[in-house]
């Protein structure tokens, strides 16, 4: 015989509640950050009580590791998908943008999240984003590496600083977008494309 799921307040399943929690608080840190956030705006963004966030997560920094952990497996997950079709240099960079764009698209305030600088910089909660942000720099590494590699260069700190530029480029675009939330995921591409094209030469 099959259990009746655990269940939330106001008979809501307690997963389908965590989950109501999570895209409100993920909203909200990515509007205002970590250190801004407050969990009594976000427990009445869930209508819900205050308590009762800390009753699912504990503390607001148990939440934030929860949306952090999310927002992590949804950017890595899809930076790992495009990184698997093969492509390569200014074209891999492209599919990439082109992936993020599909699955951030009416949330890019993900991105944020994932990337706060007012986020706790120790315990739970960053071991939570490091160890996503550690899989999209080795598919960084990785890109670019072929990238260089078929340019004839093997230096080291060009690929440490062609690394940081592709970076940069990329936390800008997504930044930008989570700035411009109107903007939908394939207008954002469209511009990706056109700015970088223009950066690089490429008509």
């Amino acid at each position: 015989m099959t259990s009746a799921p655990r269940t939330g307040t106001k008979g809501v399943p307690r997963a389908e509640r965590e989950a109501q929690i999570l895209e409100v608080a993920l909203a909200e840190l990515g509007r205002v950050g970590y250190a801004a956030a407050s969990v009594a705006a976000i427990a009445r963004g869930a209508g819900i009580s205050k308590p009762m966030v800390y009753s699912y997560f504990g503390s607001k920094e148990g939440l934030y590791a929860a949306c952090v952990d999310l927002a992590g497996a949804v950017v890595a997950d899809e930076v790992e998908r495009s990184a698997a079709l093969g492509a390569v240099g200014l074209e891999r960079g492209l599919l990439t943008v082109a992936g993020l764009a599909a699955a951030l698209d009416g949330r890019p305030h993900l991105w944020r999240v994932l990337f706060d600088p007012t986020a706790p910089t120790t315990g739970p909660a960053a071991e939570v984003g490091r160890r996503h942000t550690a899989r999209l720099h080795e598919r960084a590494v990785e890109g670019v590496g072929e990238m260089l590699r078929l340019a004839g260069d093997a230096d080291p700190a060009d690929l440490d600083l062609m690394v940081q530029v592709w970076v940069g480029i990329l936390d800008t675009v997504m930044r930008w977008w989570a700035d411009h939330p109107d903007e939908d995921g394939a207008a954002v591409l469209a511009r990706a494309e056109r700015v970088v094209g223009a950066l690089l030469g490429v008509r």
